[in-house]
This record gives C-alpha cells, structure tokens and sequence, in this order.
C-alpha cells in the first residue's frame, strides 16, 4: 500500500461552490476501481490537502485509466475552477504531492 498527500490551494470565492460539489462525489467507483482507497480532503486556510492510499502495483497507470473516464473528466470540469495550483508545484502540475517526512505505524 501507498499513502499519498497532495496539495492545491482552492480560490476563495469558489468554496462553497467546491464543499457543495463534494456532497455527491460521482466518481467513487471510478477511484474503487483505480485501487484508491481511504480518500479524504481537508481544508486550511485557502488549501486543500488529499490523502488516499493506493492498493495497486502502478499509480501512474490507474490514474492514466482514471482520466480516460467520460464521468471523471466532467468531474474535473467542475472542479477545476475551484481550485489553483499552489506556488510549489511543478510547471504543470495541478495537484501536488507533498514529501512524508514522518510516519507511525
């Protein structure tokens, strides 16, 4: 298992619009079926930090798999506006993985 922590910051006058969109999450088996499990999203100040955990053998893959999906990519659509990449990420990157620097078992 892999447990990852990504980052993006979410614009300020789109949050309610992001909280309301995420009381019907329409891609929670498309995330199943990629092996992502124990999928949280919290809020600090103007960032979102998300934590799941990957039961798979190739992320990259999955999540390749992930954005060919017809309802995933609406999704993205929708969230998209709310959100802005946080000035650590990569040229490119939308959400960014963030380095564990502790972890107890």
């Amino acid at each position: 298992m892999r447990r990852v922590v990504q980052v993006i910051a979410v614009r300020p006058e789109k949050l309610a619009e992001y909280r309301e969109l995420h009381r019907a999450v329409p891609v929670l088996d498309r995330l199943r079926r990629c092996r992502i499990a124990n999928y949280s999203i919290h809020l600090l100040g103007d960032r979102l930090f998300a934590y799941f955990e990957y039961h798979g053998d190739d992320l990259a893959a999955d999540l390749a798999l992930m954005a060919e999906d017809e309802a995933t990519r609406e999704w993205w659509r929708l969230t998209a506006p709310c959100q802005t990449p946080v000035p650590e990420a990569a040229p490119g990157e939308w959400w960014t993985t963030a380095e564990r620097v502790f972890l107890m078992e």
